[in-house]
């Protein structure tokens, strides 16, 4: 369930921005370990947030990002009218089919990622009104950028899973870490 990136890729540049990137989404990941589909859907704090949203919204969150930066357009386009569907589960969608496709994001954005010729190249930022007018960000602003939203959730994470059960993130790594059975 938790993605590693290659222990030989640390060295360098990109190696270390991945496994840092990793190492948050694992913080994610980890936080709906042993829970029911309506513990991880639930909002245990005065917010609207749930772990299966949080999980939900990061990944399509990286999967928009890498497909901007590919130039091509996000697998889903939100806008006001679909805005609150990126933070809840909706049409079936569980918690296993959102980490399945996370999964699968993740080894696209390290495939992206070591495959640029350069992390200094860049792209477009959307035409959007939130972000400045003819702006290009880098490869490597591109995985700043990731690892910054996904350790910001990942923060998110800690407090509602520790609102649903008391469990903590040290809690949690060893239970990720403990032989199935």
């Amino acid at each position: 369930m938790v993605t590693h990136v290659r222990a030989e890729a640390y060295g360098d540049e990109r190696g270390a921005l991945l496994s840092f990137l990793a190492e948050q989404r694992g913080g994610i990941r980890r936080s709906v370990l042993g829970l029911t589909h309506e513990q991880a859907s639930s909002r245990p704090s005065a917010s609207e947030l749930s772990l299966a949203g949080l999980l939900k919204h990061v990944a399509e969150v990286e999967q928009g990002w890498v497909a901007r930066a590919k130039g091509e357009p996000p697998a889903v386009k939100r806008d006001e009218s679909n805005w609150h569907e990126c933070f809840t589960l909706v049409d079936g969608e569980s918690v296993e089919q959102q980490l399945a496709y996370w999964e699968t994001v993740a080894a696209e954005t390290e495939a992206f990622v070591r495959s640029a010729p350069s992390l200094d190249d860049t792209f477009p930022l959307p035409d959007e009104p939130w972000f400045p007018p003819d702006e290009a960000v880098s490869v490597r602003w591109l995985v700043l950028h990731l690892i910054r939203e996904t350790a910001r959730h990942a923060g998110h994470a800690d407090i509602l899973r520790e609102s649903l059960d008391g469990r903590t993130a040290f809690e949690l790594v060893a239970l990720a870490a403990a032989p199935a059975g």
